[in-house]
């Protein structure tokens, strides 16, 4: 007779799991027969101790299977999934949904909600005065013959276990692990039921995946995982040492998100959107990836994109007037301007710290169970390479919490190096890993 108690223990000690175990404590977890403090026990043995492929793909497969699973055979067409590992003001999804549903694509995406300081999909919507993500499957689907895109929730019963483990992980500190990352991100993809899948794996302190010998391993996994359940699947990896893009928390993701839709908004949003774009286009027709590209910024300038983004919102309930109108979101009761102390460059940034700094402020969770404000977050007013003088404003922290505005100015001035000589900034679009290997972009 098999015991939590034992396969804790197994782990702890460093020995592998088979299959059997691991599928007793995906059972037993989900039938709410193990406690939420024993299965946080074995995530911090997995977290401390790490899985081998076999074990990973016995977890996979067990998460998929604990749960309902998506037939999208009565959507015409092929249907693709795009997924992010997340990152400090990664709102890319935002941008590439829209644009490669504007192109006849069917976009089908499940989303999480936000794990530590990284911020979620559907975190971001919730912004949206009145945005539904919460659907059966049978809505998903219609959804997707409407509209072409459907962006949801974990529905109740599609891969249960991830939902449970998933809400575990944000609090115990077991969110930047391998195996987890890679089980967790896979179950809801193949039980999603797309035909191809697109990963975004972001790489730097600002995101799960510190160090690129990481990120090529985390994705090499998750291809071979997709693969092996017949669902062709390719990982871009995109730089997340700086934080993406100038807004940083819910709201102010979505109105950046809208920038570029409208053919603004900061160069290195636009570069990831256009280029994880272009890969999704060019693996779902098989056509030359710069005539995608060409076709991504042709389907933005023509607002085809902004349009299908419109008919997206609306068909999920959201308020979409504000496309043209910003000040639809909630607006926080704070706004707290914060100075550069000396002139110089912007050198580097502890994007992690940045990103905890806008958990603080109230844009994630601390808890499984904190409410999110959706307004709070940070505003940059500089980026890394750019100059400031001593006196100008660097940066806005949004929030409804009453904070001692020293405490605030050293957090900040403790995230920003700036000195007088100009650094080197980092590629956006670091490597492009399929089936067949690496490759430079």
């Amino acid at each position: 007779m098999m015991r939590i108690t034992d396969i804790i223990s197994k782990k702890r000690d460093k020995i592998k799991l088979n299959k059997k175990e691991i599928e007793f404590f995906i059972t037993e977890f989900c039938n709410n027969k193990i406690p939420d403090y024993q299965a946080s026990a074995l995530l911090m043995a997995i977290y401390i101790n790490n899985m081998d492929e076999d074990e990973i793909i016995y977890l996979t497969d067990a998460m998929i299977n604990s749960g309902e699973k998506i037939d999208l055979k009565n959507v015409p067409g092929l249907k693709i999934d795009k997924h992010s590992t997340g990152g400090v003001g990664d709102k890319i999804t935002l941008i590439s949904a829209p644009i490669v549903a504007a192109c006849n694509i069917v976009v089908s995406k499940m989303s999480g909600k936000g794990l530590g300081f990284t911020g979620g999909t559907i975190d971001k919507l919730h912004s949206i005065p009145g945005f539904k993500t919460t659907f059966t499957i049978n809505e998903h689907i219609c959804n997707l013959n409407k509209v072409g895109l459907s962006i949801s929730g974990q529905s109740e019963n599609l891969v249960l276990a991830d939902k449970k483990l998933y809400a575990l992980r944000d609090v115990t500190s077991t969110v930047d692990s391998i195996p987890l990352i890679a089980s967790s991100i896979m179950s809801k993809k193949i039980a999603s039921g797309a035909d191809k899948i697109v990963l975004d794996v972001k790489v730097g302190k600002g995101g799960l995946v510190g160090d690129l010998d990481t990120a090529i391993m985390l994705s090499n996994i998750m291809i071979k995982i997709g693969e092996s359940n017949g669902c062709e699947t390719v990982a871009v990896l995109t730089n997340m040492y700086n934080p993406l893009g100038l807004n940083i928390g819910n709201s102010l993701e979505v109105i950046e998100a809208l920038e570029v839709l409208n053919g603004k908004g900061p160069s290195d949003v636009k570069e990831i959107a256009f280029y994880l774009s272009a890969t999704m286009i060019h693996i779902a027709k098989k056509i030359n990836f710069d005539d995608c590209m060409e076709i991504v910024k042709e389907t933005v300038n023509s607002k085809k994109a902004l349009n299908k983004m419109v008919e997206f919102i609306k068909n999920q309930n959201g308020d979409c007037n504000i496309v043209s109108d910003y000040n639809i979101f909630k607006k926080p009761l704070y706004i707290h301007n914060i100075k550069a102390r000396s002139f110089g460059y912007i050198r580097s940034v502890n994007t992690d710290k940045l990103g905890k700094l806008s958990v603080i402020l109230g844009s994630g969770r601390e808890t499984k169970d904190d409410i999110i404000d959706y307004s709070a977050g940070i505003v940059l007013k500089k980026q890394v390479g750019n100059k400031i003088i001593e006196g100008e404003v660097l940066l806005e922290l949004h929030t409804d919490k009453l904070y001692d505005l020293e405490y605030l100015e050293k957090e900040v001035h403790s995230i920003f190096e700036i000195n007088e000589s100009k650094p080197e900034v980092c590629k956006n679009i670091l490597l492009y890993i399929d089936k067949n290997g690496i490759r430079e972009v």
